[in-house]
């Protein structure tokens, strides 16, 4: 069996993890560049695990300037096993107000020029993303919620738009109509990318807004959306406090197979693989190539 090592990622107003104890900092070095900030390892009870604040400290970086690949890259190569997300999302739904926390199931990709894949020329692969979050991941949350008597909604669609600007009425409309329940700007690419990493993936999406479809609310602003972040921050922290204390000390194997994704999934020969890409592979292909 392997160890389990829960990684945090931390969205907006989500730049620490209070509880932390013994707590160190490394930075990580990638071959796709810099992590958003440096990776703090700690524990709480018995249960380490690894956070690293999505925007940076004092939110430095925009949703589109997240170098994600040298994110999932670095908590790859710690040895995180499984990495929960938090994010602030807008809602399309009256029964999703600001301050619900959803455990979304399913995701559409909005995104544009962001770099999706480790993979590429001279190393093709293609995995699977029918079941983008990993079931047991968002069990294990659901419960630590359960424990803390925090509600949650289970499933849900995220569509991840560019950014950073917030949605237009006809963008907001839209997507209210195709069914999407929550709308954010940075779970994509990390989910995919996550899953080319065999990384167990899930993400607590928290509610700031309801985007500008609704007629009884304001334009979305960020003082508003703000307002809602540091609401939710101590409710947030109680949540993965709990997870992070509760989670098996192994590895538990995901039943939909994200912890195996690149089985059967990389499409180029052997011979015909590109040197230089393999190298900049070498974590996320670690399993693959000790067969």
């Amino acid at each position: 069996m392997t160890k389990a090592l829960i990684g945090i990622i931390g969205g907006s107003g989500i730049y620490d993890l209070p509880g932390l104890q013994d707590l160190r900092e490394d930075k990580i070095v990638t071959p796709w560049g810099e992590p958003s900030d440096a990776l703090r390892f700690g524990r709480i009870g018995g249960t380490e695990a690894v956070f690293l604040p999505r925007h940076g400290r004092g939110h430095r970086l925009s949703p589109s300037g997240i170098n994600y690949r040298a994110n999932i890259d670095a908590l790859k190569r710690v040895g995180v096993t499984d990495i929960v997300s938090v994010s602030a999302c807008g809602s399309f739904r009256a029964d999703l107000a600001p301050g619900t926390f959803v455990l979304v199931d399913q995701f559409i990709d909005r995104t544009q020029g962001r770099a999706s894949s480790f993979f590429g020329n001279g190393c093709v692969a293609h995995v699977s993303m029918a079941h983008p979050v990993a079931p047991k991941l968002q069990d294990r949350i659901a419960a630590a919620a359960l424990a803390e008597e925090i509600d949650v909604v289970r499933g849900g669609t995220y569509v991840c738009m560019e950014g950073p600007q917030f949605s237009s009425l006809a963008e907001s409309l839209a997507y209210q109509a195709m069914g999407c329940d929550v709308i954010g700007m940075t779970a994509m690419p990390e989910a995919k990318l996550a899953r080319e990493a065999e990384i167990s993936y899930a993400t607590i999406a928290m509610v700031t807004d309801f985007d500008c479809w609704h007629p009884d609310h304001d334009q979305v602003d960020v003082a508003a959306v703000i307002k809602v972040v540091h609401d939710n921050a101590a409710k947030a922290g109680r949540l993965l406090a709990r997870l992070i204390a509760d989670f098996p000390k192994e590895h538990e194997l995901c039943p939909i197979g994200s912890d195996r994704a690149l089985d059967n999934a990389i499409m180029t020969a052997p011979k015909m693989r590109d040197p230089e890409l393999l190298k900049k592979l070498d974590a996320i292909m670690a399993r693959v190539n000790a067969r």
